[in-house]
């Protein structure tokens, strides 16, 4: 029983795929008429067998739509492989007491040709009954019937395929749809003013927070309308960068000025990404506008404050060394260390307006921001008119406002010493720095050639603890010094983190 039920199960699943309810079953007229005529029969008919009936999808010589499953003839022809024949129904002890029998339309001949799905599920018969017994079918006939029930069945299945594929068809609208409405509620709901546009860069939409922020009516600034809310000496370049994304497919991102339905112009950052397709090629761009106005007043109030603490800072620095300079001249026995101190703290002053100019007038030029940059403003004093003093090579790794102050203490000693003792204090003496990358570090090593011979001094100076301070301390790495005749020699190594924070993020 138990097998049985999950049978009928299947069976009425699978007739539900061809739609019956639908209609439109004309096409399958003219296999019935001429299965009648073949078969010399009035009555022709395709007969589905559903659950409590068999249904009649077209007939020929019958008016009668349906009769109950359990008076069905088909129920008996579907099961079988070849066409179910009974001469006589009422010598058939099987059929003799139905009403189809006994009564209208008093079948007497029945012949039925299966009608199986392609994955084996009998589904009803195409048969032709008479009202008077017969013998048989034909060899021609039985034939004719089983061509035809095939070609009822391809006729179905055409259908079927049709159905699942409108079927398709509507879950792929609904889900498109539903996937539209998510997608807008969620860009609603987004702070930024998101939008998008085709590929030749039409744009087609835009999210509520767009229309919050321009105040234009919905469709106000498809295509190209957009172009009116740039600030005129942003529109140029906007469209420039847009028109190279949309040549390229590069990301689009840009900062400009949109006119805010208060009147006046706020800044934006602009970002857009190609959306592509299975081919590789475009097929949409999502951008989003994002307010970036108080954001950019705060930089650029911090950057004020930062150029006028950095003067300051200067200020301090030339301060510092013009008291060391008073108190000079009037003890002139401290000369000496009073002169080293005040080119320490000028040689700290030189660094730090590299690194962090108070003004656009004391950038140094060619940009700051590099240790070779560092580095020349603390040999600029030892530059002679021919050839560099001191040369540098390598890499040229970024350097900021916390590295600078311990670079410029290790590389002013280093420069001193060369002047007194080393290779800067002949004229023919030459000092070369060569910085390389090793892993995560930073090597720069120091060489000196063409000067004195080097004597290594008894115990470590000020200067000598000075410059440990400034690599090991302040810096995080090591040094290492190696007296040679021909100079002296000296190692750094220090962690590529610590030149910059900019360096250290992306680490």
């Amino acid at each position: 029983m138990a097998e049985w039920c999950g049978v009928e199960t299947d069976r009425a699943a699978v007739l539900a795929l061809y739609d019956l309810d639908a209609g439109g079953f004309e096409a399958l007229d003219e296999i019935t008429g001429f299965a009648a005529a073949l078969c010399d029969a009035p009555i022709a008919l395709v007969s589905l067998v559903e659950a409590d009936r068999q249904r009649f999808l077209v007939r020929t010589g019958l008016d009668v739509t349906e009769t109950p499953r359990n008076v069905s003839f088909c129920a008996h022809a579907m099961l079988g492989d070849e066409p179910f024949v009974i001469p006589d129904a009422t010598r058939d002890p099987r059929f003799a007491d139905n009403v189809l029998v006994t009564g209208t339309p008093h079948i007497r001949f029945y012949a039925g040709a299966p009608l199986i799905d392609p994955d084996g599920m009998p589904l009803g018969a195409l048969c032709v009954i008479d009202d008077r017994p017969r013998a048989t079918l034909t060899s021609l006939q039985r034939h004719g019937l089983t061509v035809l029930a095939r070609q009822v069945m391809a006729a179905l299945e055409g259908r079927r395929r049709d159905h699942v594929v409108q079927a398709e068809r509507r879950r792929h609208v609904e889900a498109v749809i539903d996937s539209n409405n998510r997608f807008r509620t969620l860009a609603d709901a987004m702070p930024q003013m998101v939008w998008s546009t085709l590929p030749n860069g039409f744009h087609d939409y835009y999210n509520a927070r767009w229309y919050e922020f321009t105040g234009l009516p919905d469709g106000a600034t498809d295509g190209e309308g957009w172009n009116d809310r740039f600030h005129p000496d942003d529109r140029d370049r906007a469209w420039t960068r847009w028109r190279h994304s949309l040549d390229t497919g590069e990301p689009y991102e840009i900062e400009y000025r949109l006119l805010h339905h208060s009147g006046q112009y706020r800044w934006a950052l602009g970002r857009a990404l190609p959306i592509r397709g299975e081919d590789g090629q475009i097929i949409r761009w999502m951008g989003t506008d994002t307010d970036i106005h108080e954001q950019k007043q705060l930089m650029e109030e911090r950057e004020m404050i930062a150029h006028e603490l950095s003067h300051r800072i200067k200020n301090i620095f030339s301060v510092i060394a013009g008291l060391i300079g008073l108190s000079a001249r009037d003890n002139p026995q401290i000369g000496p260390v009073a002169d080293d101190l005040r080119n320490r703290i000028l040689a700290l002053g030189r660094a730090h307006d590299y690194v962090r100019p108070h003004s656009a007038e004391s950038r140094p030029q060619g940009g700051h921001g590099s240790l070779w940059g560092v580095l020349e403003q603390l040999f600029a004093p030892y530059t002679g008119e021919g050839e560099k003093r001191v040369r540098i090579t390598g890499e040229n790794p970024p350097v900021d406002d916390r590295s600078a102050t311990p670079l410029a203490l290790l590389f002013h000693e280093l420069a001193t010493n060369a002047a007194k003792y080393g290779a800067l204090s002949t004229s023919d003496g030459i000092v070369d720095v060569t910085i390389s990358r090793d892993g995560d570090a930073l090597r720069i090593v120091w060489t000196e050639t063409g000067g004195p011979v080097v004597i290594r001094a008894e115990g470590d100076g000020f200067g000598s603890r000075l410059m440990a301070l400034s690599v090991e301390r302040q810096l995080g790495g090591q040094i290492a010094r190696e007296w040679r005749s021909e100079g002296l020699i000296v190692s750094l190594v220090l962690p590529a983190r610590t030149m910059s924070r900019a360096a250290a993020g992306t680490a």
